[in-house]
């Protein structure tokens, strides 16, 4: 399938050849040469050679034929998702607390299965959110723009940040950074755990306000382990409120208190930053 991309080179921006404009972009190498070979990226209408320069205001054109034949099939669950952003590539849903983000099996009642649902056909996986964590999921309405989106959360150009209501807030710094190792609890399949021989995971956190037994901070992950918020706040003796795993004080009404509240990307195949955060009431 056939997909178009429309873009005017900034003007703020010095020239530069074609090539390294597709770099720019983070357009993967086997596509940079699709386009060459076939001649399908055109500026100001016409075929540019890639060491050709590209200038301020220049109208650039591209096609790509890909396919994705990891893409799963997600029948629609009919429920429609609570849609935050929109374009002609991108969905950023609100995802409940409770829902996973994709099936298993036969499931129909993932985030997933209600974008397919508004859609009318199966979306592209681009990260993940842990089945009791609300808050922004971005998937993508087409496989042009997943090796974009997956080079922009490796190289950090993604960015989420989360909102968590902790207990035992007199063990918290005003701001700091857990670095602790998480690999798998041999004693429990469902649970990670911080242990030396798991993986690198970082995560910074700031207060943002304090209660005698509780706190509200904010975190942004430089690395995406399983549970790595849940597990690396239990690590330091502050479980997150309504955590089931990691707080033994959890009680069975409570929710899992962690949002994913606010993301920023740059658009695949252009140069506009977005950013998308939850409005206010709709943190869980």
């Amino acid at each position: 399938m056939s997909y178009y991309f429309t873009l005017n080179y900034p003007k703020n921006l010095k020239p530069c050849s074609v090539g390294d404009l597709l770099r720019q972009l983070l357009v993967p190498r086997k596509w940079r040469h699709f386009l060459r070979i076939e001649q399908k990226i055109r500026v100001n209408g016409n075929y540019r050679h890639f060491n050709q320069l590209v200038y301020p205001d220049d109208k650039i054109e591209l096609e790509l034929d890909c396919v994705d034949s990891q893409q799963g099939i997600y029948p629609a669950s009919g429920n429609l998702p609570d849609i935050i952003y929109e374009d002609q590539d991108i969905l950023v849903i609100n995802k409940p607390a409770g829902q996973k983000t994709h099936p298993n099996l036969a499931e129909t009642n993932t985030a997933l299965n209600d974008c397919a649902t508004y859609l009318g056909f199966s979306p592209f996986v681009v990260h993940r959110l842990d089945m009791l964590t609300s808050g922004l999921l971005l998937v993508a309405k087409n496989p042009a723009v997943v090796p974009i989106l997956n080079r922009e959360l490796t190289t950090k150009i993604f960015h989420r940040e989360y909102l968590a209501v902790v207990s035992h807030p007199e063990k918290l710094r005003a701001s700091d950074t857990i670095a602790l190792p998480i690999g798998q609890d041999p004693n429990d399949q469902r649970k990670r755990m911080v242990r030396e021989d798991g993986l690198a995971s970082i995560t910074h956190y700031q207060v943002l306000t304090k209660s005698a037994d509780t706190a509200l901070i904010k975190l942004q992950l430089e690395t995406g382990r399983t549970h790595q918020i849940r597990v690396h706040l239990a690590a330091i003796g502050c479980p997150i409120v309504g955590d089931p795993l990691y707080n033994p004080e959890c009680r069975p009404d409570e929710f899992l208190n962690l949002t994913a509240y606010q993301m920023s990307f740059n658009k695949p195949f252009s140069f506009d930053k977005v950013q998308v955060k939850l409005p206010l009431g709709k943190n869980r």
